[in-house]
């Protein structure tokens, strides 16, 4: 017999065939699944008629078998057993309930006097309220450039543009005041970005007291310009400016009247003047 051959002595039961051998009816046929029957049936009867032997459970297993039948995960929650909790219902006294919307009151409000007077100590004084004050602020006047002296307001002519700055501590710039060849006054230009020149004292930073020249005749301003160079490079520098106030007599630079309401840049050593005057306002940047 060859090995590929199945054995006809051998029977093998039902259990130990494959589904695929019981279902297709291959070469064992229904007298070997008769027989592994008959044997399975056998040993069963067999097994009946000998004693049971009852396993001995020693200590460590009493203990843990006792303990796992303590457990919660294997107590009996049938209703006869003593672990039985029959479940709550919630009752009306429990359930949750909506609270009542609030009702407003319609009475009339109390006085606030009354509840000031109930907290105030009697020895401490009465503060009487802050009235409102409609007398003129002065923020009002500063927008408009007004300058309020006493008795008068005056109206100033000239407000500082965006570019105006104070220049730098290493370039100090100096006014020198002459009068027939004698220096009369010196004017520390860099202290300030606006100088304003006239004969009204009350507004103006320097005053000049000759006729032909009027209460606010010209401005002297510091402004930062900004220029390109042959690289296209941004470089900004803080000049000395002069503007006439649109004065009667006009305004003199190096002998030569300047236009009215016009920037005009001042150099080192120019020479300016004022109306009529014969008073020379030298302008000089120190080096070193």
């Amino acid at each position: 017999m060859s090995r590929y051959e199945p054995d006809q002595s051998r029977s093998l039961s039902p259990q130990r065939r494959s589904k695929r051998q019981r279902d297709d009816g291959d070469s064992y046929g229904r007298s070997s699944y008769r027989e592994g029957r008959r044997d399975r049936d056998h040993g069963r009867r067999h097994d009946e008629e000998r004693p049971r032997k009852r396993r001995s459970l020693s200590p460590s297993s009493d203990g843990q078998h006792d303990r796992r039948r303590e457990s919660r995960k294997y107590r009996d929650r049938s209703p006869r057993s003593p672990h039985h909790k029959p479940r709550r219902r919630p009752t009306s006294r429990s359930r949750s309930r909506s609270p009542k919307a609030l009702q407003r009151s319609r009475a009339p409000l109390p006085p606030q006097n009354r509840a000031f007077e109930q907290e105030r100590n009697p020895e401490e004084p009465v503060i009487e309220k802050q009235k409102p004050n409609f007398a003129p602020s002065g923020k009002l006047a500063a927008a408009s450039n007004t300058v309020q002296t006493a008795g008068q307001s005056i109206v100033l002519k000239y407000h500082e543009p965006a570019e105006a700055r104070k220049p730098p501590a290493r370039d100090a710039w100096r006014m020198y005041v002459f009068k027939d060849d004698e220096i009369v006054d010196t004017i520390q230009l860099f202290e300030q970005s606006c100088w304003l020149f006239g004969r009204e004292m009350a507004v103006c930073d320097i005053a000049i007291e000759h006729p032909s020249c009027s209460k606010q005749h010209a401005v002297l301003q510091f402004r930062h310009i900004e220029k390109r160079n042959e690289f296209g490079d941004k470089i900004g520098k803080v000049k000395p400016y002069v503007l006439d106030l649109e004065s009667s007599n006009g305004t003199l630079v190096n002998e030569e009247r300047i236009p009215e309401a016009k920037y005009v840049e001042l150099r080192d050593k120019d020479v300016v003047k004022f109306g009529h005057s014969r008073r020379e306002y030298v302008i000089q940047l120190p080096t070193g």
